[in-house]
């Protein structure tokens, strides 16, 4: 982990882990702990916490399957307006989340496709995500305001 700053004010740290499931409470401890530096509403820290059990639990599952890959997590605060944004960096296969169709709430569990509820969430909890896939890597991003 190598706290660094950016510019105008803005705070960034990142840690790079080992993309395992298991890691998923480690690198949620990471980000709470800037949240709450911040002094973040805790409706919203459950919000980013849900999205990093999803996102980092995706890169965990198929970012290097059956291989094992670190990720890096950075998270970065902005003042104006106040906001965290969350990148999620791999260098395993490309896959851009939001490419996938949000499923049909409408429909019971049961008639309902397997998957693509948790990016749905996330995408219904934050107030921006991005994805981009360059030079080998995967970068998703996702913006809180605060």
């Amino acid at each position: 982990m190598r706290p660094r700053s950016g510019q105008m004010g803005e705070a960034m740290k990142e840690m790079t882990i080992n993309a395992t499931v298991e890691n998923i409470q480690v690198v949620t401890n990471f980000v709470d702990e800037q949240l709450e530096l911040l002094g973040c509403p805790m409706k919203a820290q459950m919000q980013i916490d849900i999205a990093i059990d999803e996102l980092f639990g995706n890169i965990a599952h198929y970012a290097y399957n059956p291989e094992v890959g670190s990720a890096t997590v950075r998270v970065e605060v902005t003042e104006k307006p106040m906001a965290v944004i969350i990148t999620f960096i791999d260098n395993g296969v490309p896959y851009d989340p939001l490419e996938s169709a949000d499923p049909d709430i409408s429909l019971s569990a049961a008639e309902r496709q397997i998957g693509g509820l948790g990016i749905y969430m996330v995408k219904q909890s934050m107030d921006e995500i991005s994805y981009e896939y360059k030079k080998g890597q995967n970068i998703l991003k996702i913006k809180k305001h605060l």
